[in-house]
């Protein structure tokens, strides 16, 4: 029988890309398990009865000085100890990881299984880094970074077959959105994004004059009520808010820029600031604001008045956006990724 091991987590941009592989994947290998912890990854994977899931206990890396971090040999040792007995028991004949700390333990407990893996950012993550050692091969979204690896081959972001299949009414009944008012979508993550949605807040009556506002919020929401403004913590069926929407404001995580590019969607990039990251998404920002596909801000120097007319510039001028983005001709690293996975059947 023919097995394949997916692992990811954390956040939804180290999962999504699993699962836009899972119907294919469903269709060449007898059994698939998923690896993870009790995070995002197991409530999105178990919205797919035919994939197994095995969970494990991780540690992520604290990006401060804490006494936390001590732990992280000791909680490290223990996760791949797990995840050997588990892969004992599976004999996959290959796994595939997509990066993150949940990964990690999966990959270096792998001993001689074949791994494939992908890194979304155009820098590689610090798992990915560790990971790329133990790869047979590392599939990257951005080119530059491909090239700069042995084992690096572009392939493009793996972009889900329904985020290409809104449907822009059901969006619009939901929000009950009664007029012709063009429609922002909001996103500020799978975890949500206190910065970038407070400074919504604090905008959403000016913006609501000009604009529809869907905004998908994590776990900063508010009270606030406007007839023109619908938020939402998470959207299961985002592709119909994209559907809808004409314009995005976004953090920049990889894997979600990716899929507005692949829809064009002009975008209003507010990364997330690098007091709270590695500055992963400054540089996909800078790489997408190069090309001409987004407007970027910093969320540390936006104003309020220079949001409002980042908004209306990106409005203005979203056919030239939509040009761009259509001239980019973005490859969906989907099937790429499979015929290297299904290599190993």
């Amino acid at each position: 029988m023919s097995k394949i091991i997916l692992c990811g987590g954390g956040t939804a941009g180290h999962v999504m890309p699993n699962v836009a592989l899972l119907p294919q994947l469903k269709k060449h290998f007898d059994e698939i398990h998923y690896i993870g912890t009790n995070g995002i990854e197991k409530n999105i994977i178990q919205q797919y009865p035919f994939v197994k899931y095995h969970e494990i206990e991780c540690v992520k890396l604290i990006r401060s000085m804490t006494p936390k971090n001590l732990l992280i040999p000791f909680k490290l040792i223990k996760s791949i100890n797990t995840c050997k007995k588990t892969i004992k028991e599976i004999k996959p004949n290959v796994i595939f990881s997509k990066g993150g700390y949940a990964s990690l333990p999966v990959v270096l407990a792998s001993k001689n299984i074949p791994v494939i893996a992908h890194e979304s950012d155009y820098t590689m993550g610090l798992a990915n880094k560790i990971i790329y050692r133990k790869t047979k091969t590392m599939f990257f979204s951005f080119e530059e970074t491909a090239s700069k690896y042995n084992k690096g081959i572009l392939s493009g972001p793996p972009i889900r077959d329904s985020i290409l299949n809104g449907n822009k009414l059901k969006a619009k009944t939901i929000a009950n959105f009664t007029n012709n008012l063009p429609t922002i979508l909001v996103v500020g993550g799978s975890m949500g994004a206190k910065g970038l949605n407070e400074l919504i807040y604090r905008n959403i009556k000016e913006i609501c004059k000009e604009f529809n506002v869907v905004h998908i919020t994590g776990k900063y929401n508010s009270n606030i009520k406007h007839q023109n403004y619908f938020q939402i913590n998470y959207a299961e069926n985002i592709e119909d808010y994209l559907a809808l929407c004409d314009i995005v404001i976004s953090r920049a995580g990889s894997n979600a820029i990716f899929e507005f590019l692949a829809l064009q969607k002009p975008m209003l990039l507010i990364p997330l600031p690098k007091a709270s990251s590695r500055g992963d998404q400054i540089l996909n920002a800078q790489y997408f604001e190069k090309h001409g596909w987004a407007i970027t801000k910093e969320q540390e120097k936006i104003e309020d008045k220079e949001l409002i007319k980042s908004i209306r510039t990106l409005y203005k001028d979203r056919s030239i956006y939509i040009k761009r983005m259509k001239d980019a001709n973005v490859k969906n690293g989907k099937d790429i990724i499979l015929n290297e996975l299904i290599k190993y059947k």
